[in-house]
């Protein structure tokens, strides 16, 4: 699927993007709780989301709107730019089509040895 950032205003980016910025720290903050995991943490600020999960790494995912994208640097894949994409309703990296939820709970599943889910599809819904 191709990204359709461009057409994205400005005001509907900053929505859907923060939208999706507090489900995450919501649904990550009760995932550490239930770890009850002392090495892991979690914190977002000025747009910049920081999952610190001790020997396994730190994500972090930030807002990057003059781009219109969300970008994400992970211990397993790399950095990743994502783009919202309307006819799917959610943020896909244009490179493979992955959406972010997606790679985020396989990754993070892998990582912690047990399902992990994140819902971020849909994203218009969460805002």
């Amino acid at each position: 699927m191709k990204p359709t950032h461009s057409g994205l205003r400005i005001e509907e980016y900053n929505s859907l993007s923060e939208a999706t910025m507090t489900t995450l720290l919501e649904r990550l903050e009760d995932l550490l709780d239930e770890l009850g995991n002392n090495d892991a943490e979690v914190d977002y600020h000025s747009g910049v989301l920081t999952l610190k999960l001790g020997p396994h790494g730190t994500y972090v995912i930030n807002k990057q709107p003059p781009n219109k994208q969300i970008w994400l640097s992970s211990p397993i894949s790399g950095p990743k730019w994502y783009d919202y994409v309307k006819g799917s309703d959610d943020w896909r990296y244009s490179r493979d089509g992955e959406e972010l939820g997606a790679l985020l709970e396989r990754e993070l599943s892998e990582t912690l040895g047990r399902g992990v889910r994140l819902g971020l599809a849909r994203v218009s819904d969460l805002a």
